[in-house]
């Protein structure tokens, strides 16, 4: 009875050594099953969290540069006025709008450059940049005779098409990012 006694503690012993194996083996592979799992929302909310921050980006510099579009077709109609104390007040006035336009726009672009990609970043500069001749135009049609119209109306074309290669741009970004 002695033999039995032993020989049933030893498998009791040999059974309980072999749960409490297979438990940590299994406690290990849960946690880190869990751990993967984890992981891999917390890549996944950070993706979708980056594409989000990119999209807001993008339509910001979009919506911007329509306004300055806007803002440049009121500079426009003004610039066709016959000079006068009137015409120069006003494109006092609408200089003053275009600085503070630009420094919007210019914030956009540089939200852009951070949020990237490279693609969208570089698009996003070139057309703050193709801001330039329209504000280099009315700069010139502030002074008395000048006549710039067609120098600030040929700066439509690169402005619009710099913005065209900012959302192709902005577009490829967003579907692959």
């Amino acid at each position: 009875m002695g033999d039995s006694t032993v020989w049933t503690l030893a498998i009791a012993a040999v059974t309980g050594g072999t749960a409490v194996l297979a438990s940590w083996v299994t406690s290990r592979g849960s946690a880190r099953a869990a751990r993967i799992q984890a992981e891999t929302a917390a890549r996944s909310q950070r993706a979708e969290r980056l594409r989000e921050s990119r999209r807001t980006a993008y339509l910001d510099l979009i919506e911007q540069a329509h306004r300055m579009g806007e803002l440049y077709w009121d500079i426009s109609a003004k610039l066709r006025l016959p000079a006068s104390d009137e015409r120069s007040r006003g494109l006092d006035e609408l200089h003053d709008l275009e600085v503070a336009e630009y420094a919007k726009i210019r914030r956009c672009a540089r939200v852009v450059e951070l949020e990237g990609p490279p693609s969208a970043a570089a698009a996003a500069l070139a057309l703050q940049k193709a801001t330039g001749p329209f504000y280099e135009a009315l700069k010139c049609g502030m002074t008395d005779g000048a006549d710039c119209r067609e120098e600030f109306d040929a700066a439509y074309t690169p402005f619009w098409a710099a913005l065209e290669r900012f959302v192709h741009a902005a577009r490829g970004a967003h579907q692959t990012g």
